[in-house]
C-alpha cells in the first residue's frame, strides 16, 4: 500500500470516533507500530485533529472530513467493477444510475486514478435469462422495499402452482444468476424468500408500519450461520 493511501486509510479508520491503539493499526494495516507513530505525527502536523498519544490510542475529533474523491486505487477497481456489474444484472433504473455514477467517477478523479478507472479490467454482461420484465419488477421491488409499502403479485413455484401474495418486502437478494426478495408473506404469516423471476403482475400496494418481528432483522436471526439458505423460491412449494 503506498504512504498516501495508509494515511488516508488511517483518516478514515479513526474517523469512526472510537478509540484505536497504535497496535490495532499496525495490524489492520499490515506495518509496524513504529511505523503507525510515524503516519499519526506527520497527519497531527498537518492539522489533521487526531487526539491521543503511543501507548493509549487515538481518536479522531468529530467535523473532520475528506473530499470523496480520495479514492484508493484498490477502491477505484471496486467501485467500477460494482457499478459494471449492477449496470449488467441490476433493474433498468439501477443500471442507468451506475452509468452515470461511472461517468461521475471519471470526471472527478484525478489523472492517475482516472486512468486506473478506464483500464478496470472487470466487465460483466446481462444474462439471457435476465428480461428486461424482471429488470423492470427490480426496480419496482427496490422502490417498494425503500418505501416500505406492500407488494402485491402473482406467484408459481417450483411445482408450478400458482397463488396471489401481498407481502411486506424487506430486500432484494442476489444469488449470482437469480435474484430474490426476501418478505414477510400477509399469506402465510411468515418470512417468505420468493424468486423474482417467477412473479408476475407486481403492484405496489398501501404502506405498513414498522414491526421488529417482521423485519430483516428478525429474518437474518433465524438464519443459519453456514451455509445460506439456498434461494428456493418459496418454502410452501
Amino acid at each position: 500500500m503506498r504512504r498516501a493511501d495508509r494515511l488516508l486509510r488511517i483518516v478514515d479508520i479513526l474517523r469512526g470516533g472510537r478509540l484505536h491503539t497504535a497496535e490495532a493499526l499496525a495490524r489492520e494495516l499490515e506495518v509496524s507500530r513504529r511505523t503507525i507513530y510515524r503516519d499519526v505525527a506527520d497527519l497531527q502536523a498537518n492539522r489533521v485533529p487526531i487526539e491521543g498519544e503511543a501507548g493509549v490510542g487515538y481518536v479522531m475529533r468529530e467535523g473532520y472530513d475528506l473530499p470523496p474523491i480520495m479514492f484508493t486505487a484498490e477502491e477505484v477497481v471496486a467501485l467500477v467493477g460494482g457499478a459494471r456489474l449492477i449496470r449488467a444484472w441490476g433493474g433498468g433504473r439501477m443500471g442507468r444510475a451506475a452509468t452515470a455514477a461511472l461517468d461521475k467517477i471519471a470526471a472527478v478523479l484525478p489523472d492517475p486514478e482516472a486512468a486506473r478507472a478506464g483500464s478496470v479490467h472487470v466487465h460483466a454482461f446481462r444474462p439471457l435469462e435476465q428480461t428486461p420484465e424482471t429488470a423492470g419488477r427490480l426496480d419496482l421491488l427496490e422502490d417498494a422495499c425503500a418505501r416500505a409499502v406492500h407488494v402485491r403479485f402473482g406467484y408459481r413455484d417450483e411445482a408450478g402452482a400458482p397463488t396471489r401474495r401481498t407481502v411486506r418486502p424487506l430486500g432484494l437478494w442476489f444469488w449470482g444468476k437469480v435474484w430474490t426478495l426476501v418478505a414477510w408473506c400477509e399469506l402465510r404469516g411468515a418470512f417468505r424468500v420468493f424468486r423474482v423471476d417467477r412473479m408476475e403482475g407486481v403492484e405496489a400496494g398501501a404502506p405498513f408500519a414498522p414491526d421488529p418481528e417482521r423485519g430483516l432483522a428478525a429474518f437474518e436471526r433465524g438464519l443459519p450461520h453456514s451455509p445460506l439458505p439456498r434461494p428456493a423460491g418459496d418454502p410452501d412449494r
